[in-house]
């Protein structure tokens, strides 16, 4: 007998996300958007947020993710890198500033890209640098999700970095 994981959901251009597992049982799983172009990070950073019990969406392209904000793809994170084809992270987090969905929602730039002062102007809620910065991404990202839960706002957030 062959065993086989169900086929992923992917967003044009980008990596695979695994199926919600907890889905159907009323839980409340808190989904994540990831834009990096890397395959190697962007898997590795997928599995350390899955293995957290988030769902994560991954897109290769800074406009590929936008066109899923565009589109109905509400997400209570967004993880960016800065550079990404089509349209860069910092952009990507300005247009996503402007979208109604994105307006609340906590943006972490994690990127080996020297941009923190322009990353804030755009809206961002915590910068991290790679590749030390996965180390935190789980905790940053667990605080940003907990804190916009219970305020509701993303400008009440403790920002953890290394």
């Amino acid at each position: 007998m062959t065993l086989s994981r169900p086929k992923p959901n992917v967003c044009a251009g980008g990596g695979p996300t695994e199926p919600a597992a907890a889905e159907g049982r009323g839980v409340r799983r808190f989904s994540i958007l990831y834009a990096e172009q890397a395959p190697l990070v962007a898997d590795a950073v997928r599995e350390t947020l899955e293995a957290e019990g988030w769902r994560v969406e991954v897109c290769a392209r800074g406009d590929e993710a936008l066109r899923r904000l565009q589109h109905g793809g509400c997400f209570d994170l967004l993880i960016l890198d800065f550079r990404l084809p089509g349209l860069d992270g910092l952009e990507l987090a300005r247009r996503a500033r402007a979208l109604p969905c994105g307006v609340r929602t906590p943006i972490i730039m994690f990127t080996d890209s020297e941009v923190e002062r322009d990353a804030r102007r755009a809206g961002v809620d915590a910068y991290l640098r790679k590749p030390r910065g996965v180390y935190s991404l789980a905790r940053t990202a667990a605080g940003l999700l907990a804190r916009g839960q219970e305020k509701g706002s993303r400008r009440s957030v403790r920002i953890f970095k290394d």
